[in-house]
C-alpha cells in the first residue's frame, strides 16, 4: 500500500537544494504531481494550504478523503482510480476543474457547494453490465449557474434531457452513448442557448435520417457538431429549405381549407334550391326533378301513354310541368296535389323546384 503523505511529498521535492524547511516548502507548494504511483490513500496534508492543482490520476484510490483543508484547491485530477462515490468536496469553493473519468461511479452527485465548477469530466465509467450514469437533480441545480463544459462519454446514457437545467453549457460530450431519439436532442438544445459544441459520434442517433440538419436548425448557437464546424454556409441553405418546406404546407393547408368551404357552400345551395315532396303513401320525403320524369320512366319501361289508361289526367298534368320547366315557367302553384300523384314510378322520381 501506497500512501499520499507530506513525508512523500517532501522526499519528491528534493529540498536538500533548497534553504527551507519541510514546513516551510509544503506552506507554499502548489502543484503535487503523484500520477501512477500506486497510491491507494489520501492521508492528512492540512500543511499545503496553498495548493490549487493536484494530480493523482492512474492510481488505485478507492475513496475522496483528507481534502478539506485544501480551500485553495481549483484542478483536481483523479480520473482512472477506484472510486464509487463522489464525497467529501464540499469544501473545495474554489474547485473550477474536477476529472474523475474511468472510475467506478454510478451516480453524480455530492458536488454540493461547488459553485465555481466549471469543468466536470466523468467519462468511460466503469459500471455492471446494462448499467447506465444517473445525475443527482439537486447536484446539476448547484453546478448549473458555472458548468460550461460536461464530458459524460461512455456511459451507457440513453437519456440527456435532464441536462436541460445547465443553461450556461457551452460544451457538451457524449460520444460512445445509447442515445436514440432526435426529439430528444431539439428538446434538449431549445434550453441550451449557449451551447455551440456538441460531440455525439457513435451513438445510434446519428444514423437517424436528417439528424444533423434538424440538430442546425433547431440551435443557433452550436458552432461544431461531432467535430465537424457548422458553417453560415450550411445553416442559411438549411434555413431557407425549412421556410420553403413551411410554405408549402400552409399554402397546401389553406388549399384545403377553401375546398371544403366551396364544397359546404355548393352543399347548402343544391339544398336551398330544392323543395321537398311529401308523399302520404311513402312517409318519407322525396326530392326528383322534373327533367329526369322522362328519363326514368324510359329506364324503368314505363311511358306516358302505358300510363294513360291507368289516368289521363296525371299524364297531361306531367306534360304540362315539363314542358314549363324545360321553358323556365315552373312556379310553385304548379306543383300537383298529392293525391294526383299515386303512380309509384312516378312518385319516386318527381323533383318540385321552387319558383
Amino acid at each position: 500500500m501506497v500512501r499520499l503523505t507530506l513525508d512523500l511529498i517532501a522526499k519528491n521535492s528534493n529540498l536538500k537544494s533548497r534553504k527551507e524547511t519541510t514546513s516551510q516548502y509544503l506552506k507554499k507548494i502548489t502543484h503535487v504531481n503523484f500520477s501512477d504511483k500506486n497510491i491507494d490513500a489520501i492521508e492528512d496534508l492540512s500543511l499545503c494550504k496553498n495548493l490549487s492543482v493536484l494530480y493523482l490520476y492512474d492510481n488505485r484510490i478507492s475513496q475522496i478523503s483528507n481534502l478539506n483543508y485544501a480551500t485553495n484547491l481549483t484542478h483536481l485530477y483523479l480520473q482512472n482510480n477506484c472510486i464509487s462515490c463522489i464525497e467529501n468536496l464540499s469544501s473545495l469553493k474554489k474547485l473550477e476543474k474536477l476529472y474523475l473519468g474511468g472510475n467506478y461511479i454510478a451516480v453524480i452527485e455530492g458536488l454540493e457547494g461547488l459553485e465555481v465548477l466549471r469543468e466536470l469530466h466523468v467519462e468511460s465509467q466503469r459500471l455492471p453490465l446494462g448499467e447506465k450514469l444517473l445525475f443527482d437533480p439537486r447536484t446539476l441545480h448547484s453546478i448549473a449557474k458555472s458548468l460550461s463544459i460536461l464530458n459524460i462519454s461512455n456511459n451507457n446514457i440513453d437519456d440527456i434531457r435532464d441536462l436541460e437545467i445547465l443553461g450556461n453549457l457551452h460544451q457538451l460530450i457524449a460520444v460512445d452513448n445509447q442515445l436514440l431519439h432526435v426529439k430528444d436532442l431539439e428538446f434538449l438544445l431549445n434550453k441550451l442557448i449557449k451551447l455551440w459544441k456538441m460531440d455525439l459520434n457513435r451513438n445510434p442517433v446519428c444514423l437517424k435520417p436528417k439528424y444533423r440538419d434538424r440538430l442546425i436548425l433547431v440551435s443557433e448557437s452550436l458552432e461544431f457538431l461531432d467535430g465537424k464546424e457548422i458553417k453560415n454556409m450550411e445553416r442559411q441553405f438549411l434555413m431557407n429549405w425549412k421556410a420553403s418546406k413551411d410554405a408549402k404546407k400552409i399554402s397546401k393547408k389553406n388549399s384545403k381549407i377553401e375546398d371544403a368551404s366551396k364544397s359546404y357552400i355548393s352543399n347548402f345551395e343544391a339544398m336551398h334550391h330544392s323543395v321537398p315532396v311529401h308523399y302520404p303513401q311513402v312517409g318519407k320525403p322525396k326530392l326528383v326533378f322534373f327533367s329526369d320524369t322522362h328519363r326514368h320512366l324510359a329506364n324503368d319501361n314505363i311511358s306516358l301513354e302505358s300510363t294513360q289508361e291507368d289516368n289521363p289526367k296525371i299524364i297531361e298534368e306531367t306534360r304540362n310541368l315539363s314542358l314549363k320547366e324545360s321553358e323556365g315557367l315552373l312556379t310553385k302553384s304548379d306543383i300537383p296535389e298529392p293525391d294526383l300523384l299515386h303512380i309509384p314510378k312516378i312518385k319516386e322520381n318527381l323533383l318540385v323546384k321552387r319558383e
